[in-house]
């Protein structure tokens, strides 16, 4: 049965290509999900990609990975389970304790992701509310970063064997 994962991207993602191309790249979102989508098709990985500027809908696709949430359907409870998320949190890293929280209450194993490194940039922007309960952390690598963290947890799944997770 393939493994899930679930990619989230934040506030001012759908800006990749056009936002500060210098510190971000040319590269677009849609760029990077289709990348994203075919390694994860040529992977045997089941991957969905969501993408919001507002905090509360991250809460509410992150609980509804559990069938629970706002919106969550009986639809959710049928899915296969998912194995891991990738986040890139954006803004919010900085700033965000409810996303962490619904990341610690749902239990599944995440990747905090960055395209920038954060820690090269302004020193407010070194502070993560994610990093120390992240299985990993990938920052720096531009949207290259992308496919390292499909690969780290695509890896992860399949030497840690069937119902595993990260």
């Amino acid at each position: 049965m393939p493994r899930r994962i679930l990619l989230i991207n934040g506030p001012n993602l759908n800006l990749l290509g056009t936002r500060e191309p210098q510190i971000y790249g040319s590269a677009t979102l849609q760029d990077v999900e289709a990348h994203a989508q075919a390694q994860a098709n040529t992977l045997g990985i089941q991957l969905e990609t969501f993408q919001s500027n507002h905090e509360g809908a991250i809460v509410d696709r992150i609980q509804r990975t559990i069938g629970r949430g706002p919106s969550a359907t009986a639809g959710d409870m049928n899915e296969e389970p998912v194995s891991a998320i990738i986040i890139n949190p954006a803004g919010l890293t900085h700033t965000s304790v409810a996303v962490r929280d619904a990341l610690l209450g749902v239990g599944i194993p995440f990747v905090e992701l960055h395209v920038s490194n954060i820690h090269a940039r302004e020193p407010w922007r070194h502070h993560s509310y994610f990093s120390d309960r992240a299985v990993a952390v990938i920052c720096g690598l531009g949207v290259f970063g992308y496919t390292a963290a499909i690969e780290f947890v695509a890896t992860h799944l399949r030497v840690k064997g069937e119902g595993a997770k990260l």
